[in-house]
């Protein structure tokens, strides 16, 4: 990591994955409410570090409960405006949330580890580049995403086998956004 403390900047993106990475995952589920929606230990720290450092910052989420009918655009709305605005009320800050509804069956371009969500971020903010770009996230799926548009990528998880296991296409891991945001 230490090469890139030189080179972070307000020209840089980060782009993050949402459940496992700020909120708690629920093991065979989704997170339909707010009462749902856990922050992670460290996780509104790490945020107010990454928005003094970064230039952007964009939550990108496979969403497939929607998809699957479990829950509606309205109700992930409601979750993502709780989110975002504990993360604000201490000092962070999300610039764009983007989510893909899709089931994982369909292959969507939106669904990661396509690239239709960067794609999207790059139309609607023409200054990111994804080679000052990073991508957390705590699936392999999110470190394909960012590897399928050459972003470096971070793998948040305590899992050093599959670390080493999948070296081609993580760059960095640390066990939580807030080990990363100490670091940078």
């Amino acid at each position: 990591m230490s090469s890139l403390l030189t080179t972070i900047n307000k020209e840089w993106s980060l782009f993050l994955d949402r459940d496992g990475v700020i909120n708690e995952r629920i093991p065979d589920d989704y997170v339909k409410n707010c009462e749902q929606f856990i922050l992670l230990p460290g996780v509104v720290k790490a945020m107010k570090i990454f928005a003094q450092l970064f230039g952007h910052i964009f939550v990108v989420t496979n969403q497939q409960g929607i998809g699957k009918g479990l829950m509606t655009e309205d109700e992930l709305t409601v979750v993502h405006n709780f989110m975002t605005n504990e993360i604000e009320k201490n000092g962070g800050r999300i610039d764009r949330i983007y989510h893909s509804p899709y089931l994982e069956s369909a292959h969507h371009l939106t669904r990661k580890p396509a690239p239709g969500m960067a794609l999207q971020t790059k139309k609607d903010f023409p200054a990111v580049h994804f080679n000052h770009s990073i991508m957390a996230g705590d699936s392999i799926s999110d470190m394909l995403f960012g590897k399928n548009v050459g972003m470096t990528t971070v793998f948040i998880s305590n899992d050093i086998k599959q670390c080493r296991e999948h070296y081609k296409v993580i760059d960095y891991c640390f066990p939580s956004l807030y080990e990363l945001a100490k670091i940078l």
